[in-house]
């Protein structure tokens, strides 16, 4: 039990790290990471956990997610447009094929899933 506390903890803190990055680094999106911070939390950290949910960048959209199962339409449209960004430069990037595929099929699921998100029509 110990152990798996401890992967969620780790892993919650690599997830955070990438979402705040992305704050400030367009090409690397926000929501996800920080989404996949809060589910690790809720298994290894109440302090964390709470910190997150309360914080005042994440606390919003934390809770539409964690209630709703929903985002709002503008966080979801800027997620389309920066995952998009993101995967293109890649793809543009790298010079082997089949990583192009890996990325193009990658982006592809991830819009699919993002289109399934419900949304909460913004303020």
């Amino acid at each position: 039990m110990a152990l798996k506390r401890g992967f969620y903890l780790i892993f919650g803190l690599i997830a955070l790290g990438l979402g705040l990055i992305g704050i400030v680094l367009p090409i690397l999106p926000t929501v996800p990471f920080i989404l996949l911070a809060a589910f690790c939390f809720a298994r290894s950290s109440d302090r964390l956990h709470a910190w997150l949910m309360t914080h005042p960048w994440f606390s919003e959209a934390l809770t539409n997610w964690q209630e709703r199962r929903a985002i709002r339409k503008d966080l979801k449209r800027k997620a389309y447009w920066i995952s998009g960004l993101s995967f293109a430069i890649s793809i543009a990037i790298v010079p082997l094929v089949w990583v192009k595929i890996f990325l193009l099929c990658t982006a592809t699921c991830l819009f699919i899933y993002l289109r399934r998100i419900p949304e909460i029509p913004s303020e």
